[in-house]
């Protein structure tokens, strides 16, 4: 039964023990799932490193006291002249002008903007939504209530422009519950009663709003008890689409067909395609299950399935293993929904593989076909691509967009390979290849079906020797620039006794702090198979010789910390949300310049309250920015006596999960 984390855990980066707790049933004291001796993206930097470039003195710095490390204490860092800019320069420009902000201690509960602008909560947790749906009122809260109301700790979160300039809709995930902070006297599932643990399932999922403005410079308010407004839950239907839909390893007591699901669980990032559905990954669904003691399955294990769930099981059996073995199968996928239409059943895709999900972004490849880049976040674990086998049909006509909504029932999946070229030109970079898992319609893993590739898809890349990463989160294609940009959020377990130490795309042991991958696809073409890498950002206190900002003057960037989401301006500016800060400060949104003389340059737009996470980020060429804040004063020791945080400060003195928008005054 889910309780309080272990005594003696050490979270990665600043996360509290009680976010470990709640998030991800406590991943990171469990054994890492990935047991393979596949090689690990910091050996690949590793393995070609010179003691002329920049990355050999990186390594020795950070190899101290770290013991698989081995890199040599004595190597010096390059001289500037080696750390060239890897595009080509051009004038950079900016979609918002804004004086960076100086880091805030984690200590402090405000949330804090540039001088010239303002910020207001759009939505939090409890406000109603839906007909009938009553006014918040945490001490009153029902089943029936919440499934009415605003989901809990916010997290993807996109802005759909209407007709016109006043009218959007916001599409927003919902992650995880902290019971702690939505119930008086909560000490542990087992205590809890039903009705509190119908409650935590109404809470997940999704929620879809419209939203109005009076004109284009006022602020945007969401409307309540729009036809357009729509709760996703643990319990709202899904239909199984791709290879896998039907297979014997999604069919249940319940479903003989394996086709229909019931919720979605722990959904983390998403992406907004080119034709207007909203996709949304299905990340730490492991923690939601009772495990069988005892189990030897080597695909429950791989996925984490060994604890004892969330006691949801009391109110559903589905979510106890010992009586419905195959229901985790039918999660870890990228669901898709349609915001327009409130009464469709969203789908889950098998054809992009099941995994923890980040989230997907869609790009259009060269020749028409879609693409999504897919991060699995986990210690260890993989970068993914899909490429969809049907092309996309351009224009805003009925019959395209049926038949977008069909590319990703089908197409070919495959996982990352790094090789690093060595630092003798002064890059931490090399070349990669995209190995494929299911290519035309089969299996290209030996002694793998295609839909055992599609279901147990971290055992099938284990197969094909995939690069072990540092938690790969966000995988985004820049829109100007057409590179792609991998968040890896740290990895404090690199280097440690028994396991892979640092490499030249990894580069640090005991990585708190983590990085930023470049990718640059062969022919600029997202459907390549072929692709060259950089590090854009080795992330830290630029005080700390082992950081790096792109070559940028680390004495003008604001300390950034555990990269998490991504997303860019209209100008291919990258903009970064992190989460568990490790130097000390409140999370917060960045910008980073990464094009011409200035790239590397990181700027601190805003930051969140004390023990918040920020996520979601939106920015938009009106100058808006759009930021989900996630468990507000999450911090050990906090309770509903005894909150350290009241965002968003709206006097009911309860820490609400909300999403926030920022304007300029």
């Amino acid at each position: 039964m889910l309780t309080l984390a272990l005594a003696g855990h050490q979270p990665a980066g600043k996360r509290s023990r009680m976010t470990c707790h709640f998030r991800c049933g406590d991943a990171c004291a469990q054994p890492v799932p990935n047991t393979t001796g596949n090689e690990y993206f910091g050996d690949v930097v590793r393995s070609a490193v010179s003691r002329r470039g920049v990355l050999a003195g990186i390594l020795a710095l950070g190899a101290v006291g770290a013991t698989a490390a081995g890199a040599d204490s004595a190597a010096a860092a390059a001289p500037d002249d080696l750390l060239a800019p890897q595009a080509d320069p051009y004038a950079p420009r900016r979609a918002l002008d804004f004086q960076a902000i100086a880091p805030v201690p984690d200590t402090v509960d405000s949330f804090e903007v540039p001088t010239g602008w303002t910020w207001a909560p759009l939505i939090a947790w409890g406000d109603p939504i839906l007909p009938g749906a009553p006014e918040f009122d945490p001490e009153q809260q029902t089943a029936e209530a919440q499934a009415g109301q605003f989901g809990y700790n916010n997290d993807y979160t996109t802005i759909l422009p209407l007709q016109g300039r006043k009218r959007a809709l916001l599409v927003c995930n919902h992650e995880y519950t902290n019971e702690k902070f939505m119930h008086r006297g909560w000490t542990s599932a087992t205590d809890a009663t039903d009705e509190q643990l119908r409650i935590a399932m109404a809470a997940h999922g999704m929620s879809v709003v419209e939203l109005r403005r009076h004109n284009s410079k006022s602020p945007w308010a969401y409307l309540r008890e729009s036809a357009f407004n729509r709760r996703v839950t643990a319990t709202t239907e899904f239909h199984v689409t791709g290879p896998a839909a039907g297979s014997k390893y999604l069919r249940t007591k319940a479903d003989h067909t394996g086709r229909k699901v019931l919720g979605t669980l722990n959904n983390c990032a998403g992406g907004t395609t080119p034709w207007g559905t909203v996709l949304s990954g299905e990340e730490n669904f492991n923690g939601y299950f009772k495990a069988v003691p005892g189990s030897t399955d080597p695909a429950l294990a791989r996925y984490g399935i060994t604890g004892s769930g969330r006691g949801w099981e009391r109110i559903d059996p589905r979510f106890d293993v010992a009586e419905e073995p195959n229901e985790p199968n039918r999660f870890g996928w990228v669901v898709e929904i349609d915001p327009t239409d409130p009464h469709s059943t969203p789908r889950k895709h098998t054809a992009l593989g099941r995994m923890k999900h980040e989230g997907a972004t869609i790009s259009i490849a060269a020749d028409g076909r879609a693409v999504a880049y897919m991060g699995d976040d986990e210690r260890f674990d993989y970068l993914y691509k899909f490429v969809s086998s049907k092309r996309f049909k351009p224009g805003r006509s009925a019959s395209a967009r049926r038949h977008n909504m069909t590319l990703l029932e089908d197409g070919d999946l495959y996982v990352a390979v790094f090789t690093g070229d060595g630092t003798e030109d002064g890059r931490y970079d090399g070349t990669g290849r995209w190995v494929p898992l299911v290519e035309g319609g089969r299996s290209k893993v030996q002694g793998f079906s295609v839909e055992e590739v599609l279901v147990h898809t971290r055992l099938a890349a284990d197969a094909v020797g995939a690069t072990k990463m540092d938690r790969p989160e966000d995988v985004e294609r820049n829109p100007v620039n057409g590179r792609v940009y991998v968040a890896c959020t740290n990895n404090t377990r690199r280097g440690t006794a028994g396991r892979p130490g640092p490499d030249e795309a990894n580069p640090r042991p005991l990585n708190k702090d983590g990085h930023v991958v470049e990718i640059t696809e062969a022919g600029d073409d997202a459907a390549a198979t072929t692709f060259s890498w950089n590090l854009v950002l080795v992330c830290g206190d630029p005080a700390d010789q082992s950081t790096y900002f792109g070559g940028f003057d680390k004495n003008q960037v604001s300390p950034i910390s555990c990269p998490d989401n991504v997303a860019f301006d209209s100008t291919g500016n990258l903009w970064i949300s992190t989460d568990g800060n490790a130097l000390g400060h409140n999370d917060g949104l960045y910008e980073v310049v990464v094009d011409g003389p200035d790239r590397g340059r990181v700027r601190q737009f805003l930051s969140v309250p004390v023990g918040a996470e920020t996520c979601g980020p939106v920015i938009t060429d009106d100058s808006r920015v759009f930021v989900a804040v996630q468990h507000p004063g999450e911090v050990d020791g906090a309770s509903i006596e005894a909150p350290a945080s009241l965002f968003p400060y709206d006097g009911t003195r309860r820490p609400r999960p909300a999403v926030a928008q920022v304007w300029r005054d």
